[in-house]
């Protein structure tokens, strides 16, 4: 397929440029030497991004002055932008072989589609939770990580969550939202959409996209005969009482935008859940720093 004129792949980048550069070795290798244009937000990271730029042609780099947030990243990206499809991508990513064919494809074949997730796994090969149910107050409790679901993690509730647990591994599946680790998206949707809701610094934008897309009558799709590795939480991993912290704190302004109740009854199960996640999750944070001391 000629991708001259069809692609604009993004790429958000926060102190994680070794595994950009594999990243990208691993896009221009998959593109074949095919011209498109690659925007690369980084986003006040302090291990030397220009370095991308004389490795690879054709870069379009941007340097925040401070951290903007991904969704702020995103949209800088998309303004200055020009094809009719964008795709999101994480710097922690490998790209598969034939992944930007069967992608794009698939996409010009279905013109419903507002935004396309492929399969996700990890670097031991086992699938990613990267296309799910949108979240319900129930999630703060049996979340993909949830104390509840580290506890009982076959537990039925927590399934209905993870929908591409169901998936075939070849048949395109109607879904909630995919991950922002990877997406494909339509920008005739964008334009109809909106950008990213930029009240999201850190996690659950691409949820809140999703939603809104759905809500203009955009399908959102999972494609499992796509497929990427990810290398999940390279940033995150550098400050993770801060990623813990903007998670949680995107999480529930992700509730307070979808679920009103006037008796703040709902809210009050969001607060309870996220917070006992939060106490758990910097809990067992704080006995592995102790445990590695020693």
């Amino acid at each position: 397929m000629a991708y001259q004129s069809l692609l604009d792949i993004i790429i958000v980048n926060y102190n994680s440029t070794d595994c950009l550069l594999r990243c990208l070795e691993s896009v221009y290798q998959d593109l074949d030497d095919a011209a498109v244009n690659i925007f690369v937000a980084d986003n006040n990271s302090t291990d030397n991004v220009q370095k991308i730029t004389d490795q690879f042609s054709g870069i379009h780099l941007i340097i925040n002055q401070r951290n903007v947030g991904f969704a702020n990243a995103v949209n800088q990206c998309i303004g200055i932008s020009t094809s009719p499809y964008l795709m999101l991508l994480n710097p922690d990513t490998v790209i598969t072989a034939g992944f930007f064919d069967e992608m794009l494809r698939y996409m010009e074949s279905n013109h419903d589609v507002g935004i396309l997730g492929p399969a996700i796994y990890d670097h031991d090969m086992e699938v990613q939770g990267s296309a799910r149910s949108f979240p319900t107050p129930i999630t703060a409790l049996f979340g993909r990580s949830a104390i509840l679901t580290r506890l009982f993690p076959n537990n039925r509730i927590t399934r209905r969550n993870i929908l591409n647990k169901a998936s075939d591994g070849k048949t395109p599946m109607p879904v909630d939202w995919v991950s922002g680790a990877c997406m494909l998206v339509r920008r005739k949707a964008v334009e109809e959409v909106g950008l990213m809701d930029r009240h999201f610094f850190m996690y659950w934008e691409d949820a809140d996209w999703c939603r809104r897309m759905i809500q203009k009558g955009w399908a959102v799709l999972y494609y499992p005969k796509a497929s990427l590795i990810h290398y999940a939480g390279v940033s995150s991993e550098q400050n993770l009482i801060q990623s813990v912290i903007e998670f949680h704190k995107s999480a529930y302004y992700l509730f307070g935008k979808y679920y009103r109740s006037p008796f703040g009854i709902m809210r009050v199960i969001v607060m309870m859940g996220l917070g006992a996640r939060v106490c758990f999750l910097l809990a067992v944070h704080g006995i592995r720093r102790r445990y590695k001391r020693k």
